[in-house]
């Protein structure tokens, strides 16, 4: 019997590693046909209702990073091209301060209300405040019901793909470092859960421990000091395989200790698409190995205008979902012409 399983547990590998080898170069959502409308796939072009007369309230976290500030500057540009009005404020990652914020929009009482990312536990709150004073709640890339649609990336889909590939680059076996900083904003949440479910059935594949935490200021720079400190305990080439994180502001500050310690064997991974990382990936000698590229122009426009079919009355999912790309070296250029970054 033992024989058996330990026979199925292979064959399940052999084919994880060929699902991995082709995750690289598909997108990180399946395609329309297969999610239906029912899932919220982003539609085929259609005429937007206008938002003339209307009040669009636009909250972000933070734009220091590449995905926050151009799905804010989409919004924006997006209200105003539907004929809008957009009250956009940024928080500028402190918590504090997106509060009073929220409260101020709330006592505004603007036609719409969208949340640009966010710790569930700090926005949610005031969500439902919103909510319950009849401001229509919209979100990007916040999981909660009390928001009538989030748009996004399939984080699932980008979770288990990214995790596929950095099993396939590495064999199937080996020590990977984890930055898991985050783990109480969904998106980066997701991510990770979907990391452990792939490896769950690679048993040589282990998290290194204790895991790492990235951080928000100076993300590049404590990323590098972190890596640089674990490299000094493990010394040996062959002793690190991978450096995995949620998103890519980690992966560039690793990145960049690998490379000033001459441990370029190693391979980083990371999610969001921001141009720098992607140039690393597209560098063959950098060890950025792979980038799970996201669309947050497409993801900002789309919101906006899923505010404005609510408000002409249709109806939404609740989640509508915007395709992301795997890059990787033997891709990047399709991933990056595919997203406008030349």
């Amino acid at each position: 019997m033992s024989e058996i399983k330990n026979s199925a547990l292979a064959i399940g590998r052999r084919n994880l590693l060929k699902a991995g080898l082709a995750a690289g170069a598909t997108l990180a959502v399946a395609n329309a046909g297969l999610l239906g409308a029912s899932s919220g796939a982003v539609a085929a072009e259609e005429e937007i209702p206008s938002l003339k007369g209307k009040r669009i309230a636009i909250s972000a976290t933070g734009t220091d990073h590449h995905f926050d500030l151009t799905a804010y500057n989409a919004q924006i540009d997006e209200v105003k091209k539907l004929g809008g009005e957009p009250i956009a404020v940024d928080a500028q990652r402190n918590d504090t301060k997106l509060v009073s914020q929220l409260q101020t929009l709330i006592a505004q009482r603007p036609d719409a209300l969208v949340q640009l990312l966010g710790t569930l536990t700090v926005v949610d709150p005031w969500l439902k405040r919103a909510k319950d004073a009849k401001i229509p709640v919209f979100t990007i890339d916040v999981g909660t019901p009390n928001s009538l649609n989030n748009t996004t990336s399939d984080n699932w889909r980008i979770g288990s793909d990214l995790a596929l590939q950095l099993v396939s680059d590495i064999g199937g076996a080996g020590n990977i470092v984890v930055f898991n900083g985050f783990y109480g904003v969904v998106p980066c949440a997701i991510r990770y859960d979907q990391l452990k479910a792939v490896i769950k059935y690679y048993p040589d594949v282990k998290i290194i421990e204790p895991e790492l935490r990235d951080v928000i200021p100076n993300t590049v720079q404590d990323a590098f000091s972190q890596i640089t400190a674990i490299l000094n305990k493990y010394p040996e080439k062959g002793s690190i395989k991978a450096i995995w994180s949620a998103w890519d502001i980690p992966q560039l500050g690793a990145t960049q200790a690998l490379v000033a310690a001459g441990r370029t064997e190693i391979s980083t991974y990371g999610v969001d698409g921001s141009p720098e990382v992607l140039q690393l990936v597209r560098d063959p000698n950098s060890p950025a190995a792979g980038n799970a590229a996201q669309q947050p122009e497409e993801i900002g426009r789309t919101a906006i205008r899923n505010v404005a079919r609510y408000l002409a009355g249709q109806k939404l999912p609740r989640e509508t979902y915007v395709p992301a790309l795997i890059a990787n070296k033997k891709n990047i250029e399709e991933v990056t012409k595919t997203l406008r970054l030349g």
